[in-house]
């Protein structure tokens, strides 16, 4: 499944994606004993920016939601990224990020994120040109120069 466009999120699709987000990343937190409802409510609240959030749809079917922002450096930051546990293993995720970094490269902007440490996405990160660049308690950092 690669066949997917880009959607602005609004205010009003907060709580379906918090509905995603859970679905998508309650199998990693639970395996490290992270995973609660309130705290996944919380975390996404603080960090959800609907200007800079967009849904990955099909048509009208809602297959994940994406943040792709600049800091205050210049650096683009991929949060967020969250794909319908159904669609996952397809390519999606690939086909997203390849337009994301496309993006990344065409204004030339270094692009970061942060990945949960026990998440089989760290090797999917590493595989498109992400680099580690830093741990913390529950996250991996990497970051991606443009044109990697």
């Amino acid at each position: 499944m690669t066949d997917f466009r880009f959607h602005p999120a609004t205010e009003d699709d907060f709580e379906r994606l918090l509905a995603l987000r859970i679905a998508a990343m309650r199998p990693s937190l639970e395996r490290i004993g992270r995973f609660e409802p309130a705290r996944a409510r919380e975390r996404f609240r603080s960090g959800f920016l609907p200007d800079f959030m967009r849904l990955i749809v099909d048509g009208e079917t809602l297959l994940g939601c994406v943040t792709f922002r600049p800091d205050e450096a210049g650096i683009w930051w991929i949060e967020h990224l969250y794909l319908d546990p159904a669609q996952q293993r397809r390519g999606l995720g690939a086909a997203v990020m390849k337009a994301l970094l496309h993006e990344g490269d065409l204004n030339a902007r270094t692009v970061r994120l942060a990945v949960l440490r026990e998440s089989d996405a760290n090797r999917f990160y590493v595989r498109l040109g992400f680099t580690e660049t830093h741990r913390e308690e529950w996250d991996i950092y990497y970051e991606r120069a443009p044109g990697t």
